[in-house]
């Protein structure tokens, strides 16, 4: 493939931006990125002309693909030729209120903001505003955004800041410990319980392979963060409004957190996050409540028709069993592939989420340790590139999650399965 274009490109950015890019990931293939022009249906095309698959889809927002239906196209230009935005309440916000909280069981009331991070930001002051408590309790491996709180690394007795300009002060009040080790977090509640507001996780560790939970480790958290009145914050920045329809990933586990944060899809691609939970607690919240949090942009209004839209959508054309049909086929095919080809290697994911994880003896990963522990290094520099000169765009590395999209295809499935066939 010619790629000078991209080469070019990257060549100038790297005098303006930090590394090229605006996220770190982006830059994770070497020796550049591809940059790309636009998106058409479930493929995108770079700057070169070069068309691929495209199962990133921005990461997880895109779950309608690039093509968006015309009502969704319709409100989106509707909004935005009103004018940007106006520093005040809009209809549109209450109208994607409405539809969450009338989806999502355990969200009573709604507050917008702006990404996946700003929600776990405040739903972490949020939860030791209500609770008058200081440490968090998150997974090793979990992913909630570039915040100093969860950017911490390390064990419950030893956790450091996993970057840079972090105080170790900071991290101190936070508790790391591995997905799906029951043992661990009893052991943290003995220690700290009084002090835990909050136990902070992904319903399946989305940003880090694809870890799914045990049986009944949800159904533990829920138990021990009641026993000792702490809050249980599902992140589904990444699950929600996929895993598990317009329910989230929450109603397929069973389980009611108190709080939820939200991002991605219930932007439909725009710039979103929100924290959505027990009315009591999220009506701590200024201005009905003491915990301070706000935004310029917060509610927007293109953003909330993308969303509402989006989800409305969704709900009134099968969306999801369209996706999740095309996830369960991939996942099919890539597992008879792996067998025969690479059987240390293992086929994670669900509904319309999907990874081969290089791990090393065929085990699925119980936590984020067993994928770092995978062969990572061969993943991003041999394999991505190789899917890559067939046409198929995977996401940059190991550990984030591929998605499929209501415009993807039969035939964009069975591309990309021929397309394993080669690279594995």
């Amino acid at each position: 493939m010619n790629d000078d274009n991209s080469r070019a490109l990257y060549d100038r950015a790297l005098s303006v931006m930090p590394g090229g890019v605006n996220s770190a990931v982006r830059a994770a293939i070497e020796p550049y990125p591809f940059f790309v022009q636009k998106g058409d249906g479930g493929h995108v095309i770079d700057v070169d002309g070069n068309r691929y698959i495209d199962w990133v889809m921005g990461l997880g927002p895109l779950l309608l693909g690039h093509d968006l239906p015309d009502p969704v196209q319709a409100s989106i230009q509707q909004k935005a030729s009103e004018g940007p935005m106006y520093g005040t309440p809009t209809e549109i916000e209450v109208d994607l209120a409405e539809f969450v909280v009338r989806h999502v069981p355990s969200v009573e009331k709604i507050r917008f903001v702006n990404s996946g991070t700003e929600a776990t930001v405040s739903a972490i002051r949020l939860a030791r505003g209500y609770t008058g408590r200081n440490k968090i309790l998150i997974n090793q491996g979990g992913y909630h955004g570039a915040q100093e709180s969860t950017l911490v690394e390390g064990d419950a007795e030893n956790p450091r800041p996993s970057s840079a300009g972090i105080p170790q002060s900071f991290s101190e009040h936070t508790i790391p410990v591995a997905f799906n080790d029951e043992d661990a977090v009893r052991e943290a509640f003995e220690e700290h319980g009084d002090d835990i507001a909050a136990v902070l996780t992904e319903p399946i560790l989305a940003n880090y392979g694809i870890v799914h939970p045990e049986d009944g480790y949800h159904e533990f958290l829920r138990e021990i963060t009641d026993e000792h009145g702490s809050l249980l914050i599902f992140d589904e920045v990444i699950t929600g409004f996929r895993v598990g329809g317009l329910g989230c990933a929450q109603t397929e586990f069973g389980v009611t957190p108190d709080l939820t944060t939200f991002g991605k899809i219930i932007g439909g691609g725009f710039p979103v996050g929100a924290i959505g939970g027990r009315a009591e607690i999220v009506e701590q919240f200024a201005p009905s409540g003491p915990v301070f949090q706000a935004g310029t942009f917060s509610g927007h209004p293109v953003t909330m028709a993308a969303g509402l839209e989006t989800l409305q959508f969704a709900a009134e054309h099968n969306v999801y069993d369209h996706v999740d049909e095309l996830g369960d086929r991939l996942r099919d095919g890539l597992s008879e592939i792996v067998a025969d080809q690479a059987p240390e290697y293992t086929v994670a994911g669900t509904a319309s989420m999907y990874k081969v994880i290089f791990t090393r003896d065929g085990k699925a990963p119980k936590n984020g340790a067993d994928v770092k522990n995978a062969e990572t290094d061969r993943w991003r520099r041999v394999f991505w590139g190789q899917m890559k000169e067939q046409g198929i765009f995977l996401s940059q590395n190991q550990f984030e999650c591929q998605f499929v999209s209501d415009d993807h295809t039969d035939e964009d499935v069975d591309r990309t399965l021929e397309a394993y066939k080669e690279a594995l």
